[in-house]
């Protein structure tokens, strides 16, 4: 429909979540009339993140070094490890500013449906890092989901035997929601008023 080089744009820009034809179309019609400066600051912003950002070598965050500044930080009880699906939640749980551990990033919750086993997840890391860490609790914040609860039973299984204290985020986080799309008091509340599993 358009010229071939705006019509690769809008395909492409079509692909990432949350972004339909139409959005698309309207960014890319935006790109083309900014300034070349701004919009080659789009492209070099995308190009090193890409090049620079890898994944935490022990919790699995997104890093540009070989730890992510939370494992980094000495001041965080290495004693509690808050376990969640993906590297965007950790953010939303430190918005809480109610942990003050470190974290495991799975990369997904267990979907059969979708292929994913709980062998496609880090969970090995993470029984990795129990005892060399000093580990006693382990907080399941995966999300309020089918997918969520079936990855958090499964790590409360996994995880009881070792001697652990697992517990999983209270009520007050709506079912069937994402963890980012909660505002900071609900989650905050939720992190708070974890139970035992």
């Amino acid at each position: 429909m358009f010229e071939a080089p705006v019509q690769k744009l809008i395909d492409e820009l079509a692909r990432l979540p949350g972004i339909g034809q139409k959005s698309a179309q309207r960014i890319a019609f935006h790109l083309l009339h900014v300034e070349e400066t701004d919009a080659r600051r789009l492209a070099e912003a995308v190009v090193e993140m890409r090049e620079r950002v890898r994944l935490c070598a022990r919790c699995f965050n997104v890093t540009d070094s070989e730890e992510c500044s939370i494992c980094r930080d000495l001041r965080r009880d290495p004693s509690a490890i808050c376990v969640v699906e993906r590297a965007q939640d950790v953010v939303v749980v430190e918005r809480t500013h109610e942990f003050r551990g470190r974290y495991h990033v799975l990369g997904g919750a267990i979907s059969p449906i979708e292929g994913v086993g709980p062998e496609q997840l880090r969970l090995r890391e993470l029984i990795a890092r129990i005892e060399p860490e000093g580990v006693t609790e382990v907080i399941v914040a995966t999300n309020p989901t089918v997918e969520g609860d079936t990855t958090a039973l499964y790590l409360a299984r996994s995880l009881k035997p070792l001697g652990l204290t697992v517990t999983r985020l209270a009520s007050g986080l709506p079912v069937g929601g994402d963890l980012d799309y909660a505002d900071e008091l609900t989650l905050g509340r939720a992190l708070s008023g974890r139970r035992e599993m």
